[in-house]
């Protein structure tokens, strides 16, 4: 059984790279998925942040970014994670370690990095693909993960079950 590489996304609100939500895969194929309480300095006097969720609801059913931040050094300090390449994950994140003045300890880099024998227009069109033949939401991190981690097990032959 070999180890996925680690996969992230993370939905961002209507604010430039305010996080909302976070998902990563883990080497074994699990995906951690969770709400994030936005922190005071997020969020002017606006309730509503996105038209899926209000303040209210991420603070209600989100964890805070700290423990967002030990969860992930948890699984994965000093080392890449690997994302969709649209670069509101990066901006998001920066966001997170910003808020308490910490380097981040991740990495991002494209998915599409994994494949050098494949062209980026063409991971992104089987991306689309694998979205469409499971059923999957774009812009939901847990499907984007979900997403990434199926078409690495595609053309890798890689099925870690």
């Amino acid at each position: 059984m070999s180890e996925l590489p680690g996969f992230i996304a993370i939905e961002t609100g209507d604010e430039e790279g305010l996080p909302l939500s976070v998902a990563w895969s883990l080497p074994d194929g699990r995906i951690k998925h969770t709400l994030i309480q936005p922190d005071d300095s997020w969020i002017a006097e606006s309730d509503h942040v996105t038209n899926e969720y209000s303040a209210e609801e991420l603070e209600s059913f989100g964890v805070s970014p700290l423990d967002v931040i030990r969860e992930l050094e948890t699984d994965y300090f000093n080392e890449t994670l690997y994302t969709s390449g649209s670069g509101e994950d990066e901006l998001a994140l920066a966001r997170l370690f910003d808020t308490y003045g910490i380097d981040p300890f991740v990495e991002l880099a494209p998915a599409e990095s994994l494949y050098p024998n494949l062209h980026g227009a063409e991971w992104q069109h089987q991306r689309r693909q694998v979205f469409d033949q499971l059923g999957l939401e774009p812009m939901r991190p847990e499907d984007e993960v979900s997403a990434m981690l199926a078409l690495h097990q595609r053309l890798t032959g890689d099925d870690t079950d």
